[in-house]
């Protein structure tokens, strides 16, 4: 029963990212001689910072079954809210608790139309990601807003403890929140079980609709926050900010494991993957290759993503067949019958 287990931790989806992962960090150690300075670890999470937070809802909104592209452009919006009502007079507080109130309305809006009038998330999102993009360039224009009070500043670029800004623990703050609530929430469950089977899920009682409006509101609202981070992190707002994010959030989703269709993913494995894709932008770096190679490693991964789990699944199967077949071929010495294959995803 130990030996069991044991194989089937060893297979999964989590263990073959944690084994990518040193891979990656062993590459790293041969390529720069400054990875492990404590300045370049800290630069690993506060570079990505924005990118980091979208990530942990992107994976709920995913496993949910829906996806949402618009969440670099309401992180655009959202700064920009921030930046001109700021240069209109307000305080910061204000101006930030406007911009969450923004988010938080496009995420209404996006789940609205998808969760009560039935449009796929993809159309009504990529909408959005247009939409939103254009009401930022509407309220700045091709301006740059920054001279932002020196407080806020310091809260994405200054250390909090060592050089790791106080957006580091936010970001672990909010990991911590999401591991507790998808995998031992009530919440979590309903999230799965939509994912899984809306019909069933219904049927069952839960009240789908709420869920994934909940969800798009959430989104919304995180993309906002990330919008505020990324402010302060860089002193300065273009209504261009966060352009293409979306992919390197939707690439670390998928690479955790989590499935384009919904119902299964973790989030132990969305946080590997993010380990994974940050070390690896950060070795690249260091090596300094460009942003474009960069961008094009990142489209690659997001390909292997989805390809892999189902190479792996069709492998799985094949097995399955085969040990159907011949039994005592994968039983040797009288041992228990083994259970079926574990899913790639957990």
């Amino acid at each position: 029963m130990q030996r069991s287990k044991l194989w089937a931790r060893l297979k999964s989806w989590e263990a073959l990212l944690f084994i990518i992962l040193c891979v990656v960090i062993f590459v790293n150690l041969r390529l720069s001689s400054h990875y492990l300075d404590l300045n370049n670890l800290a630069n690993i999470f506060h570079l990505s910072i924005e990118k980091s937070l979208m990530v942990l809802i992107m994976a709920f909104v995913i496993i949910n079954g829906e996806i949402d592209l618009s969440v670099a452009s309401i992180m655009a919006l959202g700064a920009t809210v921030l930046a001109e009502r700021y240069e209109a007079g307000w305080s910061i507080a204000a101006g930030l608790a406007l911009a969450l109130l923004v988010g938080l309305g496009c995420g209404l809006l996006n789940g609205l139309f998808v969760a009560y009038m039935g449009i796929p998330s993809l159309i009504v999102t990529l909408a959005g990601q247009i939409g939103y993009r254009g009401a930022a360039r509407i309220i700045l224009e091709d301006r740059s807003v920054g001279d932002f009070p020196k407080w806020f500043t310091s809260l994405g670029q200054d250390g909090f403890i060592g050089p790791f800004p106080i957006t580091s623990f936010l970001f672990l703050a909010l990991f911590i929140l999401g591991l507790v609530v998808l995998q031992y929430s009530v919440f979590g469950r309903y999230v799965y079980a939509i994912g899984n089977n809306r019909a069933a899920a219904e049927y069952a009682g839960i009240n789908a609709k709420q869920v994934k409006v909940t969800l798009f509101m959430l989104s919304g609202l995180i993309a906002a926050l990330a919008g505020a981070c990324y402010a302060a992190r860089l002193g300065n707002v273009r209504a261009n900010a966060a352009e293409g994010f979306e992919l390197d959030v939707i690439t670390i989703v998928l690479l955790g494991g989590v499935s384009i269709f919904g119902g299964t993913g973790t989030m132990l494995g969305v946080g590997l993957s993010l380990l994974v894709v940050l070390n690896l932008r950060n070795g690249m770096s260091l090596s300094n290759v460009d942003g474009n190679t960069q961008t094009s490693v990142v489209g690659s991964l997001l390909i292997l993503s989805v390809l892999i789990p189902n190479w792996m699944q069709r492998l799985q199967r094949l097995l399955s067949h085969l040990f159907a077949k011949n039994p005592k071929l994968f039983n040797r010495g009288g041992a228990a019958e083994p259970k079926s294959p574990v899913s790639v995803h957990q």
